[in-house]
């Protein structure tokens, strides 16, 4: 590794570190609030048990709607093979949502929602100023009840309140092997009694630890949205109380809880909407509470045109994408050029080698050698600089014995030097710097792939978390309370190809040569926590790493480099320095005349 390459990788190490400064997960409070005792929670709840108001209470706060205040909360169930919604009559409202096919990292029935984490409900105003929610309203419940759609029998179920004259109804569809729930809100007869006001759909969720990683779990937890044509987002690992106001039409918002969504898409558009995200440290129950309030149109309710469809599922970007216009953001693949990386290339080949291989570990293995190959042309390149400064040595080592003690006379030297022999300074780190697009593709895809979701591999129970291979009783400031091996593997070979590139090194010498075995050691501390595929993937990197380099080895023949660089000193024996080198080197002359100039003045003195 030359002072060019050692530049690329210095580069690309800040780059990387600027990532995990602000998005690595934060275990160290988590390890803390791990010994503190469970808080005392503020939780949505059905309140059918309380004790019942009576009549002219009832009447005083909902009026002509005070006649449908009285009944007994009845459960119904619509079900296909994805997921088991559970409604509740009073208010005539989802309650539970179980996605089948998942379970939480502890092995139980993974519920998106329940009836004690999370409230979907709608609110309206009166005439008479009263503000009534469908939650104070018992409804009567008809179905499941077979319908048929585009070719597909699905089930349907249907609550009808008789309130004031008039009728609220409310249908909901889920058709078979569907994620999406339809439903359709209508309010009949009651233009006499019901504001000309929008109604409030109110979607409150506390979030449920799901995955091993809770903090990782928290910071990939927020709301996204869409508006007429833009997508937006609540910060994801904040900590900080956020809101966001809107008063465009939005057409979507979804609740995202790290691999899975509930998400509420409008047929046509809500009015505004206000998003809103809260995290109590010290509730080890729920990890973040989300709430979205989006307003319908009250034209729209009366005339049966509120529809909108629920997303409860899986956050699989194939999935996602055919839910409605940038829907599958909620998939975080990164930004701009890392997530097109991800998007048209890393996802398209995972998915292909998914249908020949069932083994996750191995997937990512093959990825690794696909992407290696890809990439060999840079590699060559680098390692080609590599060799230049290798050969260039004896020259190098003369000039640091003519000037021992002048370190800009040392580097003059070397810059004229390079441009002699035809060499470029930025050879060694432009291979290198071009890589970072996948680099950072990577640190995004693992970690938010489901497909890696409770996939286990060797010691690695979930991939797409950390591999615990020995749990500390310990917590260790920066690293965790548990090794993991993968890292640790990892950062092994990363020193041993450290100090396989120092064999071949020339000009890289004191802070720079200490630097290039600092860094992997920095990255076993900061990827502790990260996911196993991860650092599984970059393991496996660095092995076929070791088998390109000796190939290309082969290939490289020093004699012939040695003979290449003498033809290019005598070509370029009298040519004057051009371009990158000129700029360099005046910059160098500058600085140069300016320490001669203070010695001056300082010997004046």
């Amino acid at each position: 590794m030359d002072r060019n390459s050692a530049t690329g990788l210095f580069l690309m190490a800040a780059m990387l570190l600027v990532y995990l400064f602000f998005f690595a997960p934060k275990v160290e409070e988590e390890a803390k609030n791990a010994t503190k005792p469970a808080a005392t929670t503020a939780v949505v709840r059905d309140t059918a048990v309380a004790a019942a108001p009576d009549s002219a209470m009832m009447v005083r706060q909902l009026g002509a709607f005070a006649g449908a205040a009285q009944g007994t909360a009845q459960q119904a169930q619509l079900q296909n093979d994805n997921i088991t919604l559970t409604f509740t009559s009073k208010g005539g409202r989802i309650e539970a949502v179980r996605l089948n096919n998942y379970k939480t990292f502890f092995g139980k029935p993974l519920f998106l929602l329940d009836a004690q984490s999370a409230q979907l409900d709608t609110r309206f105003r009166t005439l008479d100023g009263r503000t009534v929610r469908f939650s104070d309203l018992y409804f009567e419940s008809s179905g499941p009840q077979p319908f048929a759609v585009e070719g597909k029998t699905g089930q349907r179920l249907t609550f009808t309140a008789q309130v004031a004259g008039g009728s609220i109804e409310q249908v909901y569809t889920l058709l078979p092997g569907s994620y999406e729930v339809g439903y359709n809100l209508r309010m009949q007869g009651l233009d006499r009694v019901v504001a000309q006001e929008p109604l409030t759909l109110t979607f409150v969720d506390n979030v449920r630890q799901t995955e091993q990683d809770a903090q990782q779990n928290r910071n990939h937890s927020t709301i996204n949205y869409y508006l007429k044509d833009d997508q937006g987002a609540l910060t994801e690992a904040s900590e900080n109380p956020e809101e966001q106001t809107f008063s465009e039409p939005v057409k979507w918002a979804a609740h995202k809880h790290d691999f899975f969504v509930a998400g509420l898409i409008a047929d046509n558009n809500f009015s505004t909407g206000k998003f809103n995200s809260t995290v109590d440290l010290n509730d080890s129950t729920f990890i973040k509470t989300l709430t979205s309030s989006l307003t319908i149109p009250v034209a729209d309710a009366q005339s049966g045109k509120a529809g909108m469809r629920y997303f409860f599922g899986p956050n699989s970007f194939s999935l996602l994408k055919e839910v409605a216009p940038e829907f599958d953001r909620n998939v975080y693949l990164g930004w701009g050029l890392f997530r097109w990386v991800n998007q048209f290339v890393i996802i398209p080949i995972f998915h292909f080698l998914e249908q020949f291989v069932s083994s996750y570990g191995i997937i990512i293995a093959i990825l690794v050698v696909i992407i290696k190959l890809v990439t060999w042309p840079l590699t060559y390149k680098t390692y080609e600089s590599q060799a230049r400064m290798k050969v260039l040595k004896p020259e190098i080592d003369e000039i640091k014995e003519k000037y021992p003690d002048d370190q800009m006379k040392q580097q003059q030297e070397t810059m004229k030097l390079y441009q002699t022999f035809g060499v470029s300074p930025l050879s060694g780190c432009v291979p290198t710097l071009l890589t970072i697009p996948i680099l950072f593709a990577m640190f995004q895809f693992f970690p938010n792939a489901i497909e890696l979701r409770q996939q286990s591999f060797l010691w690695a129970k979930d991939l797409s978390s950390y591999d615990v291979f020995i749990k500390l009783p310990f917590y260790v400031k920066w690293y965790g309370d548990h090794v993991s091996l993968f890292t640790l593997l990892m950062t092994a070979s990363t020193l041993l190809m450290t100090w396989q590139s120092q064999q071949m090194n020339t000009a890289m010498q004191g802070p720079m040569k200490f630097y290039s075995y600092l860094m992997p050691l920095i990255f076993m501390f900061v990827l502790n926590s990260f996911a196993a595929g991860l650092t599984w993937y970059y393991f496996v990197s660095n092995m076929v790493t070791f088998a390109q380099q000796a190939i290309t080895r082969s290939f490289v023949d020093d004699t012939k480099i040695r003979a290449k660089l003498e033809a290019n000193q005598v070509k370029n024996k009298d040519k004057k320095p051009s371009g990158f080198q000129a700029r360099l080197a005046e910059a160098m002359k500058a600085t140069q005349e300016r320490e001669a100039a203070a010695k001056r003045q300082a010997g004046k003195k």
